[in-house]
């Protein structure tokens, strides 16, 4: 088959973090995020710059890129790649391939990841993943909170705004603040965590201020956290076994949150941090919990292919959802601590079974004959 194959790659680029304050002073000092100038070494520096600005946080390496490319053609097919950028329409419409393996996020615009899929549905081009309306409410986390609140899946209590709150709602302490429409834990840094109005203030206006959106405050969860990948679709949808995330091994100073400095400053492939465990250390009841509110969004969200969840329990060890993503990342470097492509292996899928299954899932839902 011809497939196309639809993604969005990293740019270099000197800019500090959008959510940070401050222009970076010789690579050292990040005032906006928190971070001690100690965690900002020459490794980073040097093998990762593309991470100190969250700019292109969602995008994805070349690396990665190559890899989904050759997983595809190691299952018999030929390979157009077609960057989502403004060209991106006419492309697909001249090359009118056979199937999309879709995994571009986007640029600009609440709306970005559904950009791809609209494309696709109009030109009646068959694409993996969910359709532009899932992913459109995924992306929106207040309308997919909405979402799972009428369907009575767990998520935390929450309100938005982009101007400063001063008595009402009424806010409940510790919180937890966070921009509108993004992901990869682009805007989520360690001074997330608010305790009372001023650090809440402040961070509604950072976040306005240099994501020019909302923010989303939700209730804080102080129990343990986990990521969820889940693949198929109807009745088949297939939970891989949950990641455990030990937020016990960061500093004693820091909130325990996978914010944006543990995912991609402290966390290198020249300093792992031991803070994954897959299959997650839990009970059978707790694994069925996470498993069963997992399944129950997966469904009233409509989601096609597969997806990734993040999971947080309360002080009573009960499960919520705090995070949804139907356009999972897929780091192919084991090093690399990607949670889906982690999961997957625990159950004998290595990283090219994995990409073909997702194709294969997306062919066998259109009715495609190869």
């Amino acid at each position: 088959m011809r497939v196309g194959f639809t993604y969005n790659i990293k740019k270099e680029t000197e800019q500090v973090s959008e959510g940070q304050d401050q222009k970076v002073q010789n690579g050292k000092n990040f005032p906006g995020n928190s971070v001690p100038g100690n965690y900002i070494d020459e490794n980073l520096i040097s093998n990762y710059s593309h991470r100190i600005s969250d700019v292109y946080a969602e995008w994805d390496d070349e690396e990665t890129i190559s890899a989904v490319e050759n997983a595809i053609k190691k299952a018999g097919h030929d390979v157009i790649r077609i960057e989502a950028d403004e060209n991106a329409f006419e492309k697909l419409r001249a090359a009118r391939p056979d199937i999309v393996f879709n995994m571009a996020e986007g640029f600009g615009g609440a709306s970005r990841e559904s950009h791809i899929p609209a494309m696709l549905e109009m030109l009646n081009i068959p694409y993996t993943a969910s359709d532009p309306i899932t992913i459109g409410n995924c992306h929106d986390k207040s309308r997919c909170k909405e979402i799972l609140t009428y369907y009575g899946v767990p998520n935390p209590g929450f309100f938005i705004t982009d101007t400063h709150v001063n008595g009402y709602p009424k806010v409940k302490y510790p919180a937890f603040v966070k921009p509108l429409h993004e992901g990869s834990s682009k805007g989520i840094y360690n001074s997330s965590v608010v305790n009372n109005k001023e650090e809440l203030n402040r961070e509604i206006t950072r976040i306005k201020e240099n994501y020019n959106q909302h923010s989303i405050i939700e209730d804080f969860l102080d129990g343990q956290e986990f990521t969820v990948a889940l693949i198929g679709n109807g009745e088949n949808v297939q939970v891989l076994p949950i990641v455990g995330i030990n937020l016990d091994c960061l500093p004693a100073d820091f909130p325990k949150i996978y914010s944006y400095e543990v995912k991609w400053y402290f966390d290198t492939r020249e300093n792992k941090l031991d803070i994954f465990s897959c299959p997650a250390k839990i009970s059978e009841k707790l694994t069925r919990k996470i498993e069963d509110i997992c399944k129950r969004a997966y469904h009233a969200l409509r989601i096609r292919d597969w997806a990734r969840m993040d999971v947080r329990c309360d002080s009573n060890n009960e499960p919520y959802i705090i995070e949804i993503n139907p356009l999972p990342g897929i780091l192919p470097n084991p090093d690399d601590n990607s949670c889906f492509p982690k999961a997957a292996r625990e159950v004998g899928m290595n990283y090219d079974a994995l990409i073909q299954k997702v194709l294969n899932l997306a062919i066998e839902r259109y009715g495609i004959k190869k």
